[in-house]
């Protein structure tokens, strides 16, 4: 991240720091329909319940094609994955008026984890083969600039031949918890292991970064999915974590435990050997692909009837994690092709009783409102000529 100091002056408009009045603005990505390799649009709405948004004439346009987004310490930030070339972190903020500017902008690493942590973004470069380090860097939410760098070595934290393959990050306390996939790296099998029913989270301290312990069970397979943030952190500060049971070797899956929710109690760094949400059973043999936190013990989840899928037949089910129970959410299209992504989601409605989602459908794209007790979806903006991609809400 050597350039990561330098700021692009063309493109960057002079701020008017202002007292925020919390007032909320919704910002919805979403990828113009009928073109290919071009970045999401970013668009903005006070109020996401109803009413219509377009692509056509509207929001700001971005370079790069695959982009994913955070929102921390009044800042939303885009960041380019550039699968494989340098990738850049773009910081964006609201005016007291409510148009949504573009502050600072650096070019980066293309990294594979973006999480917020304290008053800082915690992003990490995983290499699948070859280099036997992951990069991670602290960067300052409200200078955009690097505060630190760190090296981890996941062959030595994988321990068993294979590396550590980092699926999120997510602040928990005072630490980072950071799930890992067990992978070959190699033989033309990068993503293959031979451990397909054991699961890892590594427990970094902040802001030093250096390896507490490894938490482990063999209860089900690794925590997460690849980009996929695995882990709940609940408002009593519990952690659950979602296992998608989808460990391959070669082209076979190969996990024999079933797709499950696990859980870390507050203040422990060992999985409650009490407790097993046994999701594929309850589901009727689903597989949970992603997951979005909504609130108080209450967690949405993505679905597909076989393991590592991330298309077809989609379904969603609210779940207690508490008292495990599992329902089927009610209002949902008959076809989904697709969702906002779950991992940046903090859309939830003032009053914590409704939370926003997403959902692309053969017969057009919705904001959908999810309200948390009933788990009953119902239909708010429509979003024209776009695929939607992420929703995230911005107070100012």
């Amino acid at each position: 991240m050597s350039a990561c100091d330098k700021e692009d002056t063309l493109s960057t408009e002079d701020f008017k720091e202002y007292e925020p009045q919390g007032r909320t603005k919704y910002i919805i990505t979403a990828t113009p329909v009928g073109t290919t390799g071009i970045a999401d649009y970013l668009l903005t709405a006070d109020d996401v319940s109803g009413g219509s948004i377009s692509t056509s004439g509207n929001g700001k346009e971005q370079d790069g094609s695959y982009r994913y987004y955070l929102t921390h310490k009044g800042r939303f930030f885009s960041l380019l994955y550039g699968q494989g070339n340098p990738g850049d972190v773009t910081t964006y903020r609201l005016t007291e008026g409510g148009k949504l500017v573009m502050t600072r902008f650096f070019q980066a690493e293309t990294v594979q984890v973006l999480a917020k942590v304290q008053d800082e973004l915690l992003l990490m470069k995983v290499p699948r083969s070859g280099n036997e380090n992951a990069s991670f860097y602290r960067i300052d939410a409200l200078k955009s600039r690097v505060n630190g760098e760190k090296q981890v070595n996941i062959v030595q934290l994988a321990a068993n031949g294979e590396r550590a393959h980092f699926t999120w990050a997510t602040q928990v306390g005072n630490k980072v918890f950071a799930p890992y996939m067990s992978i070959k790296g190699c033989c033309g099998d990068a993503f293959g292991t031979a451990y397909p029913d054991s699961s890892w989270i590594a427990v970094f301290s902040y802001p030093d970064l250096n390896l507490e312990k490894v938490i482990r069970d063999n209860r089900t397979s690794f925590i997460g999915n690849y980009f996929n943030n695995g882990l709940a952190v609940t408002e009593k500060g519990d952690v659950y974590g979602y296992s998608p049971a989808s460990a391959k070797n070669g082209s076979q899956y190969t996990s024999t435990k079933p797709s499950a929710i696990v859980r870390v109690l507050n203040g422990t760094t060992e999985f409650d050997q009490s407790y097993f949400f046994n999701v594929r059973e309850k589901s009727g043999g689903y597989n949970i692909s992603s997951q979005m936190y909504l609130a108080n013990n209450k967690m949405l989840l993505m679905m597909y009837d076989k393991p590592g899928a991330f298309n077809g037949n989609l379904k969603l089910a609210v779940v207690d994690l508490v008292s495990q129970t599992f329902d089927w959410v009610k209002g949902v299209p008959e076809s989904v092709i697709s969702t906002s992504a779950p991992y940046n989601n903090n859309t939830l409605s003032d009053d914590g009783k409704t939370a926003f989602i997403g959902l692309n459908t053969p017969s057009g794209n919705w904001i959908y409102k999810i309200d948390i007790a009933s788990g009953t979806f119902t239909p708010g903006m429509k979003v024209e000529g776009g695929t939607i991609t992420a929703i995230t809400k911005m107070i100012y």
